[in-house]
């Protein structure tokens, strides 16, 4: 298990003194909710998924930076690979143990987690999760993350506009569709589209892995089966980078709308080049950023969030259409995660 203890700079001092002067520091996890004081210091958890990942380093960054300029210790821990569980549940074990006042959590499996977190919800810690929700959502105090029902939508109502009179010839790059984020994605796109699975204007559809090359092949399986298509939707950037790939070995760049959906700078930057038509921007450093202020908040006055936050999407592109709220993609760059 990688584990790390990020101590504020005020804690420092305070352990400095202390060492000077024999003076006896008492531990804010002896205190209930809601009696601390501003210039109290705590310590949180902060549990993530592999820090590889740039959304998952974006936001586990964006909660610690928040906790640390607020003068909180911070321990941190990720999984160490898709699905790790294991590693998050013994993270939250010893997190319990040193008397965490809160946990932000990014479950790596939505059911294997629900048992832990219901251990330190009955021993008065606060455990938020970010990104996605356990299942049941409601295993957790609260749930800071992308609606991405209405992310979809976006992405939808902008390729419907952008056909304008032309009929639509629509084919769907999927990820499995039994995952929460690829189902409400699909669905989200399809509402906002004004479409149904059975639609006839869905000439075709292909999973994928959500990367580059499974978007690539997918394309072209779907292009020469239906060299008609002039809107795609991609589950992620890199499936739509693929995607484009396909498109512009064939010829068929200024034919076919591509959208996706994330909004990481490399996705922008293809919104940039003309490679992705649209993308919907997530906010992985604002999901960060509210977990931590609600266990602050929580610490302070002992009121506890709850339900599904939505932490907020932005629609990326350099072709508006009217009706349709988005901003460019210089915006863009300047609001993006990763490199």
């Amino acid at each position: 298990m990688k584990l790390a203890t990020h101590r504020s700079g005020r804690a420092l001092a305070i352990a400095a003194l202390a060492a000077t002067t024999g003076l006896v520091i008492a531990g804010c996890s002896s205190a209930d909710p809601g009696s601390s004081s501003s210039d109290e210091s705590f310590t949180i958890g902060i549990v993530e998924q592999q820090l590889a990942n740039p959304f998952f380093a974006n936001l586990q960054q964006s909660a610690v930076a928040t906790a640390e300029e607020a003068g909180l210790d911070v321990m941190t821990a990720e999984s160490q690979s898709a699905g790790d569980s294991a590693t998050q549940v013994a993270a939250i074990e010893n997190m319990i143990a040193q008397g965490v006042k809160g946990i932000v959590l990014d479950p790596a499996n939505a059911s294997a987690l629900v048992d832990i977190v219901q251990r330190a919800r009955d021993a008065g810690i606060l455990v938020v999760t970010v990104n996605t929700s356990l299942e049941p959502a409601d295993a957790a105090d609260a749930s800071f993350e992308t609606d991405n029902l209405a992310g979809g939508a976006l992405m939808g109502e902008w390729a419907k506009a952008s056909l304008g009179d032309a009929e639509p010839q629509v084919a769907m790059l999927d990820y499995d569709l039994s995952d929460k984020t690829a189902g409400a994605r699909h669905d989200g796109f399809l509402e906002g589209f004004g479409l149904t699975d059975d639609s006839p204007e869905i000439v075709g559809t292909a999973l994928t892995e959500s990367n580059v090359e499974t978007g690539q092949t997918a394309m072209e399986n779907l292009l020469s089966a239906h060299p008609d298509i002039n809107a795609i939707y991609t589950i992620n950037e890199p499936a739509a980078q693929g995607a484009y790939i396909a498109i512009s070995n064939a010829g068929k760049e200024d034919q076919v709308l591509v959208t996706s959906i994330d909004g990481s700078c490399a996705g922008v930057r293809s919104v940039q080049d003309g490679e992705i038509g649209a993308t919907v921007m997530q906010f992985p450093s604002r999901m960060g950023e509210l977990a931590v202020e609600a266990i602050i908040d929580f610490v302070e006055t002992g009121e506890k969030p709850s339900g599904v936050i939505d932490s907020g999407t932005t629609l990326i592109t350099d072709d508006p259409v009217e009706g349709v709220e988005s901003e460019d993609s210089a915006w863009g760059l300047e609001n993006c995660w990763g490199e």
